[in-house]
């Protein structure tokens, strides 16, 4: 990071490092058989097999990646044991589980046989004149089993914010704190129609500069900057360690970085869509994965560089190292940065073709493939040392 060496392709974002900073994980230990809808994240049992939700194929399934098996968990529905919409798993103190349910806007808890255990909404507080309800939908969970989510940001037709609190929220009390602020895509508003009938539409600039983050077991949160590129983390103390910036070189967005960056979104099973329906003054919220963006380029307003790093959601391994998806030219190699609790950088890792990490396990790293048709393909690596 300290000491860059630059590398001659053109306008290449390149993450800059010492002469063998970048590896490969090798390859995969085990690759399942059968393809997913869409895949967020993992959650590694105790025995080794994985909990994975499936919000395109609306089922949750407990993977055997050594035998290649799985098996549906609950069923569809609205009672007891069902959901709607499986959007994401996350662990619990006590071999416990978190079920994100879009669906059914609610957070299920699973025990350590799998059975479907306490829920809450994931829309927690009311509409109130200028405050908007906190939404429990994690970005991460800690060990003692607390929430971290994005403050909704306001807006509403209104002006956007251009950041967003990142809260914690403890289950159970429904106590909620603000850790960090991190800075949200830049967005294009645009209003028509008269004063009776007025409409605003806000979309976000797509590929502008945005901030990432995650959480690690301990509750310490990582956010990695756009604007230098640099990483803090934020610990459950109080305490903040910045690291150095990290040199980069921007990439000019073209047609193949556009239509790249709208199938990655594709990839991920697309956006949350949010719908809010107000009936004689009673506010409700609903939640669906699958939000589309549409894949006509010039539907869309794009930044004309490509920021140094994706948005959204960073994994954090257990030995609190935070990866880090950097942007790549389109059709290159998926790579990641590195950097340990110290927010220091640590080693480039290259994933061949089009892979994104979903998770960790005690000593493994699970990987969402993608194949020419874009079906979705997991896979387990042995988890790489620093």
């Amino acid at each position: 990071m300290r000491l860059p060496i630059l590398r001659t392709a053109p306008l290449l974002l390149v993450p800059l490092g010492l002469a063998g900073q970048e590896r490969s994980p090798g390859a995969p230990n085990a690759v399942f058989p059968e393809d997913f809808g869409a895949i967020q994240t993992v959650r590694e049992m105790p025995d080794g097999r994985l909990l994975v939700a499936d919000p395109l194929g609306k089922a949750l399934y407990l993977v055997d990646m050594d035998r290649g098996t799985r098996v549906r968990i609950g069923s569809e529905g609205q009672g007891p044991g069902e959901y709607l919409q499986p959007d994401a798993t996350w662990p619990l103190p006590g071999d416990s589980t978190l079920l994100v349910d879009l669906g059914n806007g609610r957070l299920t808890a699973l025990g350590p046989g799998l059975d479907f255990g306490p829920t809450m909404p994931i829309t927690q507080g009311e509409f109130s004149a200028g405050r908007a309800p906190v939404l429990a939908l994690p970005q991460g969970v800690d060990a003692s089993g607390h929430l971290y989510a994005r403050s909704l940001g306001g807006g509403m037709g209104g002006v956007m914010p251009d950041s967003a609190a990142i809260l914690r929220i403890r289950r159970g009390t429904g106590e909620v704190d603000t850790v960090a602020r991190f800075k949200t895509p830049d967005v294009r508003r645009s209003v028509s129609g008269g004063a009776r009938d007025q409409s605003v539409r806000i979309e976000p600039v797509r590929l502008s500069p945005e901030d990432a983050w995650g959480v690690a077991g301990d509750g310490s949160v990582v956010v990695a900057r756009a604007g230098d590129y640099h990483v803090e983390w934020f610990h459950p103390g109080g305490s903040v360690v910045r690291g150095a910036p990290r040199t980069f070189r921007p990439i000019p967005v073209g047609e193949s970085e556009k239509e790249e960056d709208l199938a990655e979104s594709g990839r991920s099973g697309g956006g949350i869509g949010i719908s809010v329906e107000n009936v004689n003054g009673r506010v409700s919220m609903s939640f669906a994965r699958g939000a589309g963006s549409g894949r006509e380029l010039d539907a869309h307003t794009w930044n004309p560089v490509k920021p140094p790093f994706h948005g959204g959601r960073i994994p954090v391994d257990g030995s609190g190292r935070a990866w880090i998806r950097v942007h790549t030219r389109a059709g290159e190699a998926s790579r990641y940065d590195v950097f340990g609790p110290a927010a220091e950088f640590l080693r480039t890792f290259v994933l061949d073709g089009t892979r994104r990490i979903v998770g960790f396990g005690a000593g493994s790293m699970y990987v969402a493939a993608f194949d020419q048709f874009d079906l979705t393909y997991l896979e387990r690596y042995a988890l790489p040392g620093s």
